[in-house]
């Protein structure tokens, strides 16, 4: 965490030490044993892709121009459109309807809402290429694994999958298991399924 990030002051960075220190726990970095354990690997990225494949995930992180909703992931009411910079198009932008939290409403909610980059689509991958897909750079944001780790377990908006409000269901395992989980698929050498 830079100071920058908490405003430049002091007391601003105190308290994003304060807020950081509520977020979801990280385990400890490890280093992978030679070689990996590609059973034990893939085994819980078989578990991982059941997250990712999960309504609550697939609706932003698809490969249409649009955004998708509800558990069938049917395209998003009224027209909804990508646009440039993936928060919608202009006098349609996700944060018009979207705000910063669950409405009463049935809207959903959290910070920065929208979709993922295309780069970042995982409709209709395979394991392998799921797998293959949150490593590379190119594809994932330019984030290392541990970034990649730290992102599922401390983003808002990845957060929101498991408080998703209304009759919305989150996805099978809690978010500290989908952590752990990461954590166990990375320290045995980060292999998806079979190519």
């Amino acid at each position: 965490m830079r100071l920058s990030d908490w405003g430049g002051s002091p007391l601003a960075a105190t308290l994003g030490i304060a807020l950081a220190a509520t977020a979801l726990a990280v385990p400890k970095e490890s280093v992978p044993p030679a070689g990996g354990d590609p059973a034990r690997s893939r085994a819980a990225f078989a578990e991982i892709a059941q997250v990712l494949r999960h309504p609550r995930c697939i609706a932003c992180h698809t490969v249409t121009d649009f955004p998708r909703q509800g558990t069938e992931l049917r395209p998003h009411d009224m027209n909804v459109r990508r646009g440039a910079d993936n928060h919608g198009v202009t006098a349609m932008r996700c944060a018009s309807c979207h705000t910063d939290a669950n409405q009463d409403s049935g809207v959903p909610g959290a910070p920065h809402w929208a979709l993922a980059p295309l780069s970042m689509g995982w409709e209709g991958l395979d394991d392998h290429q799921l797998a293959e897909a949150l490593k590379d750079r190119a594809k994932n944001g330019n984030r290392s694994l541990e970034d990649t780790l730290r992102h599922f377990a401390e983003d808002p908006l990845v957060g929101w999958a498991w408080q998703p409000g209304g009759d919305r269901q989150p996805p099978p395992i809690s978010r500290q298991e989908l952590v752990r989980l990461l954590r166990e698929w990375i320290d045995t050498g980060a292999y998806g399924g079979q190519p």
